[in-house]
């Protein structure tokens, strides 16, 4: 019994030293790592104390510590409130057309751009993908504004002088327009940046099996699909988990910049709401639980996503 104690406490101890020697060894890049663990500590970890408000009537004067506990009440007005369901099914509906329409369209211009030959064509495609991710929703929306607009707008000369508009239409006045204006202004803005990953990801697949492909007669779209895709899959479900999680946040700059009273119906969400009932209303107990209750359904979420991701291809991030 005593040898077995003593077998596992050198096995502790080898194990402690092996860490310690590793730890060494990487010691400039720890100290590296230190001022984003304190950057994460400041601005993620600390403000989180202000979450307690969400379970209390916040009065400035009192402070957080000295205002009155309310327990759930927060959360039993908003899901009383009768703009509950129509902000909900904005919230959802958004965020589900984003997730079906605009996860896959990376993926896809990843494996174009894979497909390109010509070095020069394909740098100038990836460079006029990657350039509305430098521009900031403020610009975006001016310009699809302008792009959009009833007087003199691009869309709306183009379809008259081919014959499919009789009188230019307000877009973004339309509420039947509003949430494809999203997608669509979404995917353009993100497509080239978020297929960078899959770019990389692709650079890593073995060469070797693209060329016992080719040489057993596989086409170019028998290679993607059999040899592409699969090499990437672990990367697509990845990000895929952490854009389920992400459901709930449909946008807030884009959306509350797009937005207008013509189109409030179908474009309030809940970012756009907790920003207007807590800044606009000064209602900072009742936002929090909103902003609280958008997180706990987050965390839930990539969960489940999680969970069903191992289950179908062994692949998750914890």
């Amino acid at each position: 019994m005593n040898g077995v104690t003593t077998v596992k406490y050198k096995e502790e101890k080898n194990k402690v030293n092996y860490t310690w020697k590793e730890f060494k060894k990487q010691k400039y890049l720890q100290i590296m790592v230190i001022p984003w663990v304190i950057w994460l500590i400041v601005f993620s970890y600390i403000p989180m104390y202000g979450i307690i408000i969400a379970f209390k009537e916040f009065q400035i004067g009192n402070g957080i510590l000295g205002s009155p506990w309310v327990g759930f009440m927060q959360f039993k007005m908003f899901f009383n409130n009768p703009e509950f369901f129509n902000i909900m099914k904005n919230t959802l509906g958004i965020s589900i057309l984003k997730l079906v329409i605009g996860f896959p369209a990376p993926i896809i211009l990843a494996l174009l751009l894979n497909e390109l030959t010509h070095a020069k064509f394909k740098k100038l495609v990836q460079s006029v993908s990657y350039l509305p991710h430098f521009i900031s929703w403020v610009i975006m929306a001016g310009i699809i504004t302008r792009i959009l607009s009833g007087e003199g707008g691009v869309i709306n000369e183009l379809l008259m002088a081919i014959g499919l508009l009789q009188e230019p239409i307000t877009f973004l006045g339309e509420p039947q327009y509003f949430w494809g204006i999203l997608v669509l202004s979404d995917i353009w803005k993100g497509v080239g940046w978020g297929s960078i990953i899959y770019l990389a990801a692709i650079s890593n697949v073995d060469q070797g099996m693209y060329e016992a492909a080719a040489i057993d007669g596989a086409k170019r779209f028998q290679r993607i699909w059999h040899i592409t895709l699969p090499s990437i899959a672990p990367t697509i479900v990845i990000l895929l988990i952490f854009s389920v999680s992400g459901i709930l946040n449909a946008g807030f700059d884009q959306i509350y910049l797009l937005q207008n009273p013509l189109v409030l119906d179908v474009g309030e969400v809940l970012d756009t709401y907790v920003y207007k009932v807590g800044i606009s209303q000064a209602r900072y107990s009742y936002s929090t639980a909103v902003g609280l209750f958008k997180s706990v359904v987050g965390f839930i979420l990539i969960l489940i996503t999680n969970w069903l991701a191992k289950k179908v291809s062994d692949q998750g991030i914890f």
